[in-house]
């Protein structure tokens, strides 16, 4: 089989119309949920190319299921949807006409890709079962994956595997990164708001100041990871905000704390959500200052199953070589919600390079005003699609031969 994938990969390099729709759909983001115009537009293709097109799952979710042969083995794919509200700054032609919100993650390109990937399987691949094709919105903090989920994808587009790919800058154009096991962390996060008791700032004996209690905290938290969880386990506690007063001369009523909280490890993350619990409620106390916690549990570990990992692998080696795979790359402490789809069907979820950036200029982060997916590398990652459902897919015959 592998002597055809330089055909295949050479076939995918005139991808104009895939460049040109993933250009269009940067053009018009679209927020969580709010993926309408997106959706139209993959449902629309699929159903000309003989997919039958489900929509509406998970508020604007669309899945396509093709069913080739008489084989019973069923494969998912994902693509997520959805843009971010951030004003873009990229200067691209292509550029967002909404101001405030862009497609800074990418997710305009794995959307491109596996419709590219959905057409020439489609036309040309030859498979026995069923390829369920998920595009899913509101991965950005939305949940979309869980809404899915708990509206019956799986129960009525059921899924032996499911796979998914993210582009990452930073990494050589088109090279595919892989890892078995905790690949991405958890997010949880909490508001904490003290209350205390406001006063003049040059009477301070009359107050019961939160901003103290709030500064002491904040440097407290950092204890947690530093002696509370093992060196070689991973925890992130973050506190991004901190709002209290308005005068220098005042001594605040309130503050009020935002906080997010990562690992690697569900036994982690449980000692990270119970430490901060005890430690904002002590030191609260220890200042008079009334401590409340509102706790709100995110995305979970994202946890790649091993033999699907080394499956793609294989794939991903077929298809480009072992000089442009990446068998297990690091872990990141970013959070993807396609973790809750692995917790309920084995499957991986890979990285495939943006681009290293030109010259002494590192590349531009995801979650960037000047970010934008790279073009080239549409072509590599429908390929890897192609092939990837072509062997897990393929024909009871075929996989005899190869036993």
């Amino acid at each position: 089989m592998t002597e055809c994938l330089p055909e295949l990969l050479h076939e995918l390099q005139d991808l104009d119309e895939f460049v040109q729709l993933r250009r269009d759909i940067h053009r018009h983001p679209e927020l969580a949920f709010a993926e309408f115009r997106t959706a139209e537009l993959v449902a629309e293709r699929l159903r000309a190319w003989g997919y039958e097109v489900e929509t509406g799952v998970g508020g604007t979710g669309v899945v396509g299921r093709l069913r080739r042969g008489c084989g019973g083995r069923r494969l998912g794919l994902r693509a997520d949807m959805d843009a971010l509200p951030i004003r873009e700054a990229s200067g691209k032609p292509h550029a967002s006409v909404h101001d405030g919100v862009m497609h800074a993650c990418g997710h305009d390109g794995h959307t491109a890709m596996l419709l590219a990937a959905a057409r020439h399987i489609a036309r040309r691949a030859r498979i026995d079962g069923t390829l369920e094709l998920i595009f899913q919105p509101a991965e950005e903090g939305g949940a979309g994956a869980r809404r899915m989920i708990d509206e019956g994808l799986f129960e009525r587009h059921p899924c032996d595997a499911i796979f998914a790919m993210h582009n990452m800058p930073g990494i050589a154009s088109g090279r595919l990164v892989l890892r078995e096991g905790p690949a991405m962390a958890s997010s949880d996060y909490a508001t904490v708001t003290l209350s205390g008791v406001g006063g003049h700032g040059a009477m301070p004996q009359h107050a019961r100041d939160p901003l103290v209690a709030a500064s002491s905290i904040v440097m407290a938290l950092q204890t947690i990871v530093s002696r509370n969880v093992d060196p070689l386990a991973t925890g992130v506690i973050t506190v991004g905000a901190l709002h209290a007063g308005q005068a220098n001369n005042v001594i605040a009523q309130q503050a009020v704390m935002e906080i997010s909280v990562r690992s690697l490890d569900p036994a982690v993350r449980e000692l990270l959500r119970r430490r901060l619990h005890e430690l904002v409620e002590a030191q609260a106390r220890s200042f008079e200052v009334d401590a409340r916690i509102d706790w709100r549990e995110g995305y979970s570990v994202l946890v790649n199953d091993a033999a699907q990992t080394e499956f793609a692998r294989v794939v991903a080696t077929e298809l480009l070589g072992p000089d442009r795979v990446e068998p297990r790359g690091p872990a990141l402490t970013g959070s993807e919600d396609f973790a809750f789809m692995l917790e309920r069907v084995p499957g991986s979820y890979l990285l495939i390079g943006n681009g290293r950036g030109g010259g002494d200029a590192p590349a531009c982060m995801v979650h960037n005003p000047g970010y934008d997916f790279n073009d080239d590398i549409l072509a590599v990652g429908a390929a890897f699609w192609i092939h990837l459902a072509e062997r897990f897919l393929q024909p009871a015959d075929a996989r005899g031969r190869e036993a």
